[in-house]
């Protein structure tokens, strides 16, 4: 009767551990349990589009006003963030939420902080935020009109098609640029490559822990360390958002555009909910990539968390109210090896020179 017990225990155990390895998949993997992985090889992609695409990332003409570029938010110096916790917007604005890095644009699964963007198409999120009035607030019609007089614009247009410069595929090459900045020469990298001595004793203890008793890896697991997913954390709100009546506004404004039920009521960052309008994704966010974490603080959809330290001990205590996490019970060793193994997933700098703004010609006549 016992050994009948043992069996039956046995088959039950089998079945749990079989169950918890399936919750822990990364969406579409089978049979093996989720991990991160290196960067891939950088493939070059199309270099007329990315030297033009330099240029207007840069150009300060792409916003309403002429006063603001993409790189003012998503500064080369700053992790291609702006290095604060809540973003400036355009000017008379403020924003609710943190700049994510452009970094490893290429290997998202989706984009923007309630993942409301498809992944795949870089040139729909340039668009967003190039058209969008708390962002830089231009009318494409008139961006291409006056991208048209600059002539050193046209002759590198010209190298990549035979046309006009024109509205969407202006987005295009701007998303064609942000897609080739990639994370290089991390330690991490050469670490899962083989180089034994790439990472600390420490790091190595951090690995261990993030893909076993902290359980990191069930949603921070490929190349950029994210699976793409909207996850409850109970992130604690940025109490600047509902004391700066300039970044109320901006949020409510969000959600009147989303079409957000009852949006008035509002007093929190519900998250994906504004976007699907279901009550299961209030106060979800899409999980942040762990690439280069030494240059992008502070961290959160809404920059909370000002060090790695901070963000190490939230999830630690199982995040805070809402949350969906439980307790690790992380010692404070345990902790501080997690974060050592965090800063291995940063590479060297991504380093991109403003190309400067050519001048505006007038057009002869006829030709615009």
């Amino acid at each position: 009767m016992n050994t009948t017990n043992n069996t039956r225990t046995g088959r039950l155990l089998a079945a749990c551990s079989m169950a918890a390895a399936a919750w822990l998949l990364p969406h579409g993997a089978q049979g093996a349990a989720p991990d991160l992985a290196p960067m891939p090889e950088v493939k070059p992609g199309n270099t007329a589009m990315i030297e033009l695409g330099k240029y207007f990332f840069f150009d300060r003409r792409l916003s309403g006003d002429w006063g603001r570029s993409c790189a003012s938010c998503h500064d080369p110096a700053k992790g291609w963030g702006d290095g604060q916790a809540l973003s400036t917007g355009y000017p008379s604005m403020e924003y609710f939420r943190n700049v994510p890095t452009v970094l490893n644009a290429k290997h998202r699964q989706r984009f923007l902080w309630d993942g409301r963007l498809d992944g795949s198409d870089a040139g729909t999120l340039v668009r967003d935020m190039i058209t969008e009035t708390h962002t830089m607030n231009m009318d494409g019609r008139l961006m291409q009109e006056r991208l048209k007089q600059v002539p050193e614009y046209d002759a590198l247009w010209k190298k990549w098609r035979n046309d006009d410069i024109n509205g969407m595929r202006v987005f295009n090459v701007i998303g064609e640029f942000i897609r080739s900045l990639e994370t290089t020469n991390a330690p991490f990298d050469r670490f899962a490559k083989g180089d034994a001595d790439a990472i600390s004793a420490e790091a190595k203890e951090g690995y261990a822990l993030f893909k076993g008793k902290a359980g990191c890896v069930a949603c921070h697991n490929g190349p950029i360390g994210s699976d793409g997913k909207l996850h409850r954390t109970g992130v604690p709100e940025h109490p600047d958002v509902l004391a700066n009546p300039l970044r109320t506004i901006t949020m409510l404004r969000h959600y009147a555009t989303s079409g957000m039920p009852n949006y008035m009521s509002a007093r929190t960052d519900v998250g994906a909910y504004a976007i699907t309008k279901k009550p299961a994704d209030i106060g979800k966010f899409q999980t942040a990539q762990l690439r280069d974490l030494k240059y992008t603080a502070p961290y959160m959809h809404n920059g909370v968390f000002a060090t790695l330290d901070e963000v190490v001990a939230f999830y630690n205590r199982g995040g805070d109210e809402g949350s969906v996490l439980k307790p690790l019970n992380l010692s404070v060793g345990e902790q501080k090896a997690l974060v050592a193994f965090l800063l291995t997933l940063s590479g060297d700098p991504v380093v991109v020179t403003n190309p400067g703004q050519p001048d505006m010609q007038v057009r002869t006549f006829g030709k615009n």
